[in-house]
């Protein structure tokens, strides 16, 4: 009886590793620099500039405010079983943004359930030099 008991306990604790591991891998798919554009807002087209990081084993991050270009941390920060949800103040209301992986380098999703978003992930630039002979 006593090692049963043990190996259910074995198995549930390895099933909790299991789901910890895969919510920690979705999460680390957004750490990085993103360029966000939010479609149809009364404004127009936003273009936003977004950044994730694991601070602490938990994903953060940031945006840079279009009105007044300084970055500014999100509110708040929930990751989902589709990707991720973050909150941040625009123009005086408090707004949500939901992500999701569209593949390795894309996001899609939706702003207060109204306004689509499309975001693509920012790559490092690589400076590259030729030599010339002469």
């Amino acid at each position: 009886m006593k090692k049963i008991t043990t190996l259910i306990v074995g198995v549930f604790a390895l099933m909790i590793i299991t789901v910890s591991a895969k919510a920690q891998a979705k999460a680390d798919f957004f750490v990085g620099k993103w360029d966000i554009l939010v479609k149809g807002t009364p404004q127009g087209d936003v273009n936003m500039k977004v950044n994730f990081e694991m601070k602490d084993g938990k994903l953060v991050g940031t945006m840079v405010n279009p009105e007044t270009q300084k970055e500014e941390p999100f509110t708040k920060l929930e990751t989902t079983e589709k990707g991720v949800v973050v909150y941040f103040s625009a123009q005086g209301y408090d707004v949500d943004m939901s992500l999701e992986k569209q593949d390795d380098d894309h996001v899609i999703g939706m702003v207060m359930s109204m306004l689509e978003v499309t975001g693509v992930r920012v790559k490092k630039e690589v400076t590259t030099f030729s030599a010339v002979n002469q």
